[in-house]
């Protein structure tokens, strides 16, 4: 990522949402800076975000684009646990590993992690997530801070590092046997695997990217 990606991913809440059109906010930031993308394009960001990246990459300041949704408070997403049927699909959905449970048992969402990217509304089988407005009056930066933009970047990329390794570890070389003849699954996943061709992976983004498409195609076909 060149350093001017770099400034504007810097700029940007990290709450992942995917409504600039982009698959996560290092995306939108790369995009920016190779002038494939406009500044305007960032709900959460709002005004006061438009106006950071214009001060970074010289564009002159607009007024956000919607089209991709509106400036609003800051919201987190709340599961009603006698309805949630423990179907996992909303803990997969996460950017930012903030919903906690496992397959048929209640999951529940960390308030502190959760971004309100929405991400999970479209994937829940019975509606059982709700949004609720945790910043009043508050909207854009004014609702977000540098901490909790810090906190759901380093967030957002564990998670993908861990999916990258699961997906890794559901292969078939990783169930090969150890060399003590054992037959434990020998899961070894170095550094240089993260980014490289792997089957698992390759389906764990593309149910993501299924996800990320049905979530946008809710807020109005974007």
């Amino acid at each position: 990522m060149s350093t001017l990606a770099q400034r504007i991913l810097a700029a940007l809440p990290q709450t992942q949402c995917t409504r600039c059109g982009y698959p996560d906010c290092a995306a939108y930031a790369q995009a920016i800076a190779d002038g494939q993308a406009r500044i305007n394009q960032c709900p959460p960001g709002g005004s006061q975000g438009i106006t950071l990246l214009a001060a970074i990459t010289g564009q002159p300041q607009v007024p956000l684009n919607p089209v991709h949704g509106q400036e609003s408070a800051r919201q987190v997403a709340f599961i009603d646990e006698d309805w949630c049927i423990g179907c996992t699909l909303c803990i997969n959905a996460c950017p930012t590993d903030a919903i906690v449970g496992s397959n048929k048992r209640m999951h529940t969402v960390i308030e502190a992690y959760c971004t309100g990217c929405e991400l999970c509304i479209p994937v829940c089988p019975v509606d059982c997530i709700v949004l609720d407005n945790v910043t009043g009056d508050a909207t854009g930066w004014d609702a977000w801070s540098e901490a909790l933009a810090t906190q759901a970047r380093q967030r957002y990329e564990q998670s993908q590092l861990r999916r990258v390794a699961q997906a890794a570890s559901d292969t078939p070389q990783a169930h090969d046997k150890n060399n003590d003849g054992t037959g434990r699954a020998a899961v070894q996943v170095p550094t240089s695997s993260i980014g490289t061709d792997i089957t698992g992976a390759e389906r764990k983004r593309e149910l993501i990217a299924q996800v990320q498409a049905r979530a946008r195609a809710l807020r109005g076909g974007n």
